[in-house]
């Protein structure tokens, strides 16, 4: 990206226009689009003061867009609590808004260091992630949470109303959930077999440090599983 690096680039604040994010403090936009490492190559041969870096609005942002999703699939239907959080899981992971930050060609706009870019950053789902979220939280101060839950409906439309969620293997939608929340990952074991050798039953319990745990039990060690990720998610999730 050009420009002084005091204001928006004008090819950056036209494409911000155009998907729908209203600028008003350029500052706060700036901040947005800047990852780390563009101030920690700046600091030391450009006198300027720094733009800051993403970090707090993708914070903000995150909580926003976990709200609005939320909003959308509780409304949306009558599923169980469980399937609820599966969809969200799968809904507001990393992976999806790096998806949605590419269909709107975000990549262009991102202000990162000349290592971080040449190592592909522009294209790292964590970052694209993380600015994604970054720009819903810049809106949610600009403008309001209307404006960004409305927003975040028109760019998340087809995968809302697409399969992501759905049919996730309740392992699979623990780890995804574990993830998001910043947790440690769920640890199984299985804590007891009983019956005879044609008819074993396992007890499998799975559970996160200073969360929880949970358990399953069936004829099989990964059925046992999959029920205690299920009953896990119920609990907690």
């Amino acid at each position: 990206m050009t420009g002084p690096e005091s204001s928006l680039p004008d090819a950056t604040r036209d494409w911000l226009t155009r998907i729908g994010f209203a600028v008003r403090d350029e500052g706060r936009w700036m901040r947005a689009l800047t990852h780390g490492s563009f101030n920690g190559a700046l600091s030391g041969k450009n006198a300027q003061p720094a733009a800051g870096d993403y970090q707090r609005l993708e914070f903000l942002g995150d909580r926003v867009l976990g709200l609005a999703v939320a909003s959308w699939l509780y409304c949306a239907g009558s599923a169980p609590e469980g399937q609820l959080s599966q969809r969200l899981n799968a809904l507001v992971s990393g992976a999806t808004c790096a998806r949605i930050a590419r269909a709107i060609g975000l990549p262009d706009h991102i202000r990162l260091g000349k290592q971080a870019r040449e190592d592909g950053g522009a294209e790292s789902d964590n970052i694209l992630g993380d600015v994604m979220e970054a720009l819903i939280g810049a809106c949610f101060l600009e403008h309001g949470y209307d404006r960004a839950r409305d927003l975040i409906y028109e760019l998340w439309a087809e995968e809302l109303e697409g399969n992501a969620g759905k049919a996730k293997h309740p392992k699979s939608a623990l780890q995804e959930w574990a993830a998001h929340a910043r947790r440690s990952m769920p640890s199984y074991q299985v804590v007891d077999r009983s019956g005879p050798d044609h008819a074993m039953q396992f007890t499998v319990e799975v559970s996160i440090p200073s969360l929880g745990a949970a358990r399953g039990v069936a004829s099989s060690k990964g059925e046992a599983e999959k029920r205690a990720a299920e009953a896990f998610l119920e609990e907690f999730g």
